[in-house]
């Protein structure tokens, strides 16, 4: 039986949860304002209230009764001197006034989110860490944007000029898309390319492509860059030179673009009776839900087949038991589809 991928529902409830952090932090002004015109009218009234001989008591006894005349909701009995009367009208005018102003620009950025501008797209994708950015929206690009999602990986997307149902597809994923020039450092900069993990090239320009990994490259040095290119040489020749993952792609290559921005060293793949398969090395991680399982487990749930075990104290296994024992720190080489390498990967993260 194969390991299911965390639930949808639940990843979309999780980019809501950072959505509406993102909303409040956009509320703190009024709220900050609001705030501050309570204490100030609070401050004001007590030294009013001495000059008329009301007094009311300590300034926080005043910013009380200021409070609860936004509300309606006076503590004291109405003044006699007329400059007091007057915070009786303008304290509920000015109080529910900033009040209805942020709870309505919080409304309209909640329930239209799609509306949102290129800044509010900037600063979801500040809250992201160890993401993986997707430059190119197109279709090789729109199904490694949901491989990624799969994979329970954060992505931000940059493109220049993306199509609108693709955007808006990925959007509802909760991955955030900024439409500008991804070749500008700036671009790359505001997709939070310092603190990313891996960025993943898809552009139709091998050119561009490679132009833009450069960039990338001297803004995060320790980025793994994974590229889209036609040239099968050309490809071989980045790897060599560079060290990127450089890829010749077609359409079924979105499973190998995710895993190996992931982490994960995965072949080409190659069709053996109709079926595609890739071979893949993959380093468990400390943490990692596959450390404590035997191959037969590994085998069974992710429908894979473990080829090769190697501990760093013992010769490598090239036929392990199915009883083994998979430990942290060790390498194991698996044999199988591209989605199911993905998914180990996933696990292993």
């Amino acid at each position: 039986m194969k390991r299911k991928s965390q639930p949808y529902q639940w990843r979309k409830f999780r980019a809501g949860l950072r959505d509406s952090w993102l909303l409040f932090r956009e509320f703190q002004w009024p709220l900050a304002l609001f705030i501050l015109t309570i204490l100030g009218g609070g401050i004001l009234y007590q030294r009013l209230a001495l000059l008329a001989n009301e007094p009311i008591g300590n300034t926080a006894a005043a910013a009380y009764h200021i409070l609860g005349l936004v509300f309606l909701s006076p503590n004291i009995n109405f003044p006699e001197s007329w400059y007091l009367q007057i915070f009786y009208f303008l304290a509920p005018v000015i109080g529910v006034g900033i009040l209805a102003q942020g709870f309505a620009d919080f409304g309209v950025l909640f329930f239209n989110r799609r509306a949102r501008s290129k800044e509010w797209e900037m600063a979801v994708a500040s809250t992201f860490n160890q993401h993986v950015i997707l430059v190119g929206l197109g279709h090789l690009g729109f199904r490694v944007a949901h491989q990624l999602h799969s994979l329970d990986l954060d992505v931000v997307v940059v493109d220049i000029n993306p199509k609108t149902d693709l955007v808006n597809s990925v959007r509802d994923l909760g991955i955030p898309v900024l439409n500008d020039d991804s070749t500008r450092e700036a671009a790359l900069v505001a997709a939070g390319i310092t603190q990313a993990r891996a960025i993943i090239l898809c552009t139709q320009q091998d050119g561009l492509n490679l132009q833009i990994a450069m960039k990338a490259r001297r803004l995060n040095p320790a980025i793994r860059v994974v590229v889209r290119i036609f040239d099968d040489d050309f490809a071989h020749e980045l790897k060599e030179q560079f060290g990127f993952q450089a890829i010749s792609t077609s359409a079924t290559a979105s499973p190998i673009f995710a895993a190996t921005a992931a982490g994960v060293d995965m072949t080409r793949p190659i069709t053996v009776d109709g079926q595609s398969l890739c071979l893949a090395s993959v380093h468990i991680h400390s943490q990692s839900k596959i450390s404590g399982m035997s191959v037969e487990d590994v085998e069974r749930d992710y429908d894979v087949s473990v080829v090769l075990l190697r501990r760093q104290t013992e010769t490598p296994d090239y036929h392990p038991g199915p009883e083994r024992r998979i430990q942290s720190d060790d390498f194991i080489a698996i044999l199988g589809g591209a989605t199911e390498i993905s998914h180990i990967s996933r696990d292993n993260s």
